[in-house]
């Protein structure tokens, strides 16, 4: 029992020093190739090993011929062991390396037959580079929806303050005319600019929520509110239902936007003389928020495209005058669809009836 107490001290010392060394090899060699760290993986495994031998050689439990044997043993059980390692080595390396030069030769393509830790992160990679694909195309759009957008006001504008300015228009109508119309054009300019500044910050991840509990009928009441002279100049007939009282933590200026957004949205793409109606309450365990419209209905090829950034649909909706006039740049819905998101919530669209149905879901207060 001695000698076998002797044995393991003897050996749990070698391998703590042997462990130690090993672990600080692999701190000194953590930049290294992935290869090189299983080489000192497998040395330090080799070495804990004969750790045991040394010290039953030692003690002189083994001598001669049988010491000699095991020595052989051990000794070709660490070379073999050296040699799977390096082989092991070389395939990760060489594997890791195809997935380097595959990320460096735009477009990244995942290659195929990687060990399995590394083909996850290559169908991450490709996911992620789709998806930039997809954003960057979203953002040349925006550029393309915004430049045109600003280009057709700032003309009109420049137009009508240089008649007034060389005194082209000297009658007072038409003088006050061109001011009504340079303020509205202004205003719209200054919503456009605070809508790319909101979108970017949803982007960014720095939109900031002030939650608490907040009624959806008083919600919705808010936005009726709102929107009615919109609707009125527009006659589309608007209307609200929210018969029982659904709580949700949430920010209400934000929520209320997102909402605002939708409506003015519907009410934009509404024909005269049809109705636009504002639901809300309880679906499934969640708090449902719904705006209906009579657009006409969005192209099913259309419906998944509807948030994205500079979407507008006017090929998809009825293209009323109205709705070409004030259609902004696009950023409304990308903009709601940011905001549920951040409140934890989903949105979506579906075709219903004369139109389209837009639903928030949030979670109910417990």
């Amino acid at each position: 029992m001695d000698d076998l107490g002797l044995i393991v001290a003897v050996t749990a010392g070698l391998g703590l020093l042997v462990a130690l060394v090993g672990v600080w090899a692999m701190w000194a060699l953590r930049r290294r190739s992935i290869g090189v760290m299983l080489a000192v993986v497998m040395v330090v495994s080799i070495a804990a090993t004969l750790a045991g031998v040394v010290a039953i050689t030692l003690k002189m439990i083994i001598e001669g011929e049988v010491r000699d044997i095991v020595l052989s043993v051990v000794a070709v059980g660490g070379l073999v062991g050296l040699g799977v390692a390096y082989v092991l080595a070389r395939r990760v390396v060489g594997e890791s390396r195809r997935l380097v030069a595959a990320v460096r030769e735009p477009p990244f393509t995942a290659p195929s037959g990687l060990p399995a830790e590394l083909q996850t992160i290559a169908d991450t990679l490709e996911e992620a580079y789709a998806r930039e694909r997809a954003l960057e195309g979203a953002r040349r759009e925006l550029v393309a929806w915004v430049s045109h957008d600003l280009r057709t006001p700032l003309a009109g504008m420049r137009a009508m303050a240089e008649a007034l300015e060389d005194g082209v228009v000297t009658d007072r109508a038409t003088v006050e005319r061109y001011h009504r119309q340079i303020k509205l054009e202004v205003e719209r300019l200054s919503a456009m600019v605070d809508d790319l500044f909101e979108l970017s910050r949803i982007h960014a991840g720095s939109l900031r929520l002030s939650r608490a509990r907040v009624g959806l009928a008083d919600l919705v009441a808010d936005t009726v509110a709102g929107a009615e002279p919109l609707a009125r100049a527009k006659g589309v007939l608007l209307t609200a239902e929210a018969a029982e009282p659904v709580p949700v933590e949430a920010d209400a200026t934000a929520l209320g936007r997102a909402l605002g957004n939708l409506v003015v949205n519907a009410i934009r793409h509404t024909p005269s003389d049809r109705t636009v109606v504002l639901r809300a309450g309880v679906d499934s365990g969640m708090a449902c928020l719904s705006v209906s419209d009579c657009c006409g209905g969005i192209p099913e090829e259309d419906l998944p495209r509807v948030f994205e950034v500079a979407f507008r649909g006017e090929a998809a909706r009825t293209p009323t005058r109205e709705a070409r006039e004030g259609g902004g740049a696009g950023l409304g819905l990308a903009i709601a669809q940011g905001i549920v998101e951040a409140h934890d919530g989903m949105i979506g669209v579906i075709n219903d009836g004369p139109g389209c149905r837009f639903e928030i879901r949030l979670p109910l207060v417990r």
